[in-house]
């Protein structure tokens, strides 16, 4: 397709360095890397990852989600994943354009533009081929990149496009389910936002399902058919990326990491983070804090 060509071209000229670039485009994040690296944790937030070239991929529990530029990846709720560029070179790079969700022009849309039927399945991440319509809606958008003037009056109009395309799509139905007031990817949302707020305690899973207002039981299995972990899990797995982020960022020691998340017990601390990351935190560490590779809060938006 001639678009990919030109939003190739595009991500070159405006992301020229690796890393993650803010663009003058609401809601745009443009992302390169020139090389790949190893699985990081990372969060993602609601968002949209169209991959230009090279290729990434995302695990979130046991499945893992390969993306590049046939096709495209969705994130409805914020989710903690291992991500890992697996497919870039200095000559080719990794590169993709990042649009955030506006969860107000979605449900506008979805008011508008209702659909009697779809499905309605959970799902936290999603995967589909990218079709000529919304690559050709996302080169609209990138190109007034060139014309800055034109940006506060026609972007609106290309990401609003692309979010009907989202709407009107195969993927629209785990979309409109997060538009639900009442639906159950929308209750789990509200928990999951609850839970990054409160991860550092010790709060009983009956706080989180009160929360999504949902029995103890509906909530572990609906928060588990989107998340694919456990309410525990989930909370384990914030804690450890952000003592990673501690100790690889601002210089923590891992016992002052594990207690600043919400662990009295370094033993405890060490063991969950052996079994999640593969080795013990002291020596990832000092292994770590040697390589150059990207590193996210989790209170920011984290590129895709």
């Amino acid at each position: 397709m001639y678009e990919r060509t030109l939003i190739v071209e595009a991500i070159n000229r405006h992301a020229p360095s690796d890393g993650t670039h803010e663009c003058g485009l609401p809601g745009v994040t443009l992302i390169r890397w020139s090389e790949p690296f190893l699985p990081m944790p990372v969060v993602y937030k609601p968002t949209m990852c169209f991959v230009a070239q090279g290729r990434k991929q995302a695990m979130l529990g046991s499945r893992t989600y390969v993306y590049d530029k046939s096709r495209y990846l969705i994130a409805t709720v914020d989710l903690p994943v291992m991500g890992a560029v697996i497919e870039a070179s200095v000559t080719e790079p990794y590169l993709c354009m990042q649009l955030d969700l506006d969860m107000g022009e979605l449900a506008e849309l979805a008011a508008q533009y209702p659909k009697e039927e779809f499905d309605n399945s959970s799902s936290g991440l999603l995967l589909h081929e990218t079709d000529p319509a919304i690559l050709n809606a996302a080169w609209r958008l990138l190109k007034l990149l060139d014309s800055p003037k034109d940006i506060q009056a026609l972007s609106p109009l290309a990401t609003r496009e692309i979010l009907y395309r989202l709407l009107s799509g195969p993927s629209s139905g785990p979309v409109r389910g997060l538009l639900n007031t009442g639906g159950k990817l929308k209750q789990i949302a509200r928990a999951i936002v609850w839970m990054r707020q409160h991860f550092r305690q010790n709060c009983p899973v009956e706080d989180a399902a009160e929360v999504a207002n949902m029995s103890r039981s509906t909530f572990h299995v609906h928060f588990k058919s989107i998340t694919l972990m456990s309410p525990l899990e989930f909370r384990t797995h914030l804690r450890l990326q952000e003592a990673r982020r501690l100790m690889l960022t601002e210089n923590f020691d891992a016992a002052s990491a594990g207690f600043e998340v919400g662990y009295a017990s370094p033993s405890q601390f060490s063991r969950e983070y052996r079994r999640v990351f593969g080795m013990p935190p002291s020596k990832h560490r000092n292994e770590q804090r040697y390589i150059d590779i990207p590193h996210f809060s989790l209170g920011s938006a984290v590129p895709t």
